[in-house]
């Protein structure tokens, strides 16, 4: 919603976040991105956030914003900032987590992303002493709700999945002229479950291909046909903070690899150098697995 041409509006997290007059000789943050998530729009970033200043070199910053994501177990992301203080604001340190579900568009992603980014960089202004730069207005009331009814505990919450999330898909893919055809048939299934102490993925997969060609001259046409299909199993438990044991189990039908079978049994165990809760942010692990293998070839 544009209020004027000098003063933009962004609805941050059931709050309007309002730039407080802009004047061209206010200090403002001065802002260096370090950006390897997967929807890093940095353009956008700039356009709507545009009350900080946004440098190109973190010694001409007062704030390196770290802004990573990872998948979530249900198929989304969860995008990250870390705030981290430069220079006069050496010292300050905060973190913000976003997630966003998986029916999520790139522009709803993006737009989820700028609001919390927005609130996030609000707080570093106050708290650094950069004033009068935004104000909060809470909106939430307006659509006549109780700040006390919009927070929830753990217990409250209803999940009868039980944190489990499912995938189905399939497509299928057929063309012809006189002399040939081809089909092409593919289906997948996958569950997958993630908790603080669990991460359970289960994948299946079908693939079936057929090409047939009439050869000029022959009453022998040519035939291609594969059927492919797998299925995966990969079990962790987290058994420290920093270590976890688990096992990959693997049966699969590959003919381009001339395997009319395969099975792997593959138990593992890992150590992280630092916690699991920075892995957005650095990560360097010891990782050793060992295990039986067959093969079966046509």
């Amino acid at each position: 919603m544009q209020i004027d041409k000098f003063v933009r509006t962004a609805i941050v997290a059931g709050a309007l976040l309002i730039p407080a007059g802009l004047q061209a000789q206010q200090s403002v943050p001065r802002i260096f991105i370090d950006c390897s998530a997967r929807n890093c729009n940095q353009e956008y970033f700039r356009t709507e956030i545009d009350w900080v200043s946004w440098v190109r070199d973190r010694a001409d910053a007062d704030v390196h914003m770290i802004f990573t994501s990872e998948s979530s177990g249900s198929g989304g992301q969860i995008y990250q900032m870390d705030l981290i203080g430069v220079g006069d604001a050496a010292g300050y340190n905060e973190s913000l987590r976003v997630p966003t579900p998986p029916t999520a568009t790139e522009r709803e992603e993006l737009d989820q992303i700028v609001e919390a980014m927005a609130l996030a960089l609000a707080q570093f202004a106050t708290v650094e002493g950069f004033r009068d730069l935004v104000s909060v207005q809470i909106t939430g009331l307006r659509a006549g709700l109780d700040p006390a009814d919009r927070v929830v505990s753990q217990a409250e919450v209803s999940d009868p999945w039980n944190l489990w999330s499912f995938n189905l898909s399939g497509n299928a893919d057929l063309s012809g002229e006189d002399t040939r055809s081809n089909r092409r048939i593919r289906g997948g299934f996958s569950a997958s479950r993630v908790s603080p102490d669990w991460k359970i993925n289960l994948r299946g997969d079908l693939n079936y291909n057929r090409r047939q060609i009439d050869l000029t001259g022959s009453d022998v046409d040519f035939v291609d046909s594969r059927t492919d299909w797998g299925a995966t199993a990969l079990v962790v438990k987290t058994v420290a903070p920093r270590v976890s044991v688990g096992f990959r189990t693997e049966a699969r039908r590959i003919v381009s690899f001339n395997q009319a079978f395969r099975a792997e049994f593959t138990p593992a165990i890992e150590y992280s150098f630092f916690p699991y809760s920075e892995a957005t942010r650095r990560s360097l692990t010891a990782y050793y697995q060992i295990g039986p293998a067959y093969r079966d070839y046509i």
